[in-house]
């Protein structure tokens, strides 16, 4: 028989508190519920999303030419500025290019204000995006609180993630939560849905 003396005693407590410790968090770790969605495969099947995703490219399209006619205008400036300039008086040359400055600052202001850091594309798009996505989130939030999972992870975002089991996919679960006949389950029906997502919302 092994004795400790009185000294060991509260350390081999301790111990053996932190082992149990250890263990009935193992166990309940184990018994818990974690799902993973693919948000990126789930908004490609909302046909919503691409609606916004094409009118975000032709807004960006129509601003980035408007950009670019302004900056070919200062061009054309400045070269008629260097034929003329030989023929322009000290005061005419101050004038075209102070003409030729505020026009590129101002080019320069509009693209900062259409594609900058908290610009107007910026804004449109979370205009245009994020009632998607807050639908994507409720979805989800009610399939986890329904099926009881403690943490569901979205393995399309930075997330680093090396395996997972496909019976813990719950994106088409959401696609379903939210209306939408998935693009799997379209093509298991026969459907040749390939993906497409462009099914009406059954709500």
């Amino acid at each position: 028989m092994i004795t400790f003396a009185a000294s060991e005693k509260p350390v081999m407590k301790k111990l053996l508190l932190g082992l149990f410790a250890i263990l009935a968090f193992t166990a309940s770790l184990s018994a818990q519920k974690f799902g993973f969605v693919d948000s990126q495969y789930i908004l490609e099947n909302i046909p919503e999303y691409k609606s916004a995703q094409q009118q975000l490219d032709r807004i960006s399209l129509q601003w980035q030419k408007e950009i670019e006619a302004k900056f070919a205008e200062i061009d054309k400036m400045y070269k008629d500025f260097q034929a003329e300039s030989i023929l322009l008086s000290d005061d005419m040359k101050k004038k075209r290019e102070d003409e030729i400055i505020d026009k590129e600052k101002a080019a320069k202001e509009l693209q900062k204000q259409r594609f900058g850091k908290g610009g107007d594309l910026l804004k449109r798009r979370q205009e245009l995006i994020k009632p998607i996505q807050d639908k994507v989130y409720n979805a989800i939030k009610d399939i986890s609180t329904t099926k009881n999972y403690v943490a569901v992870f979205d393995k399309s975002s930075d997330l680093t993630i090396l395996y997972t089991n496909p019976k813990f996919d719950i994106s088409d679960a959401v696609l379903e939560e939210m209306g939408y006949t998935p693009a799997k389950k379209a093509d298991d029906d026969g459907s040749g849905g390939g993906g497409s997502g462009t099914d009406a919302p059954k709500k």
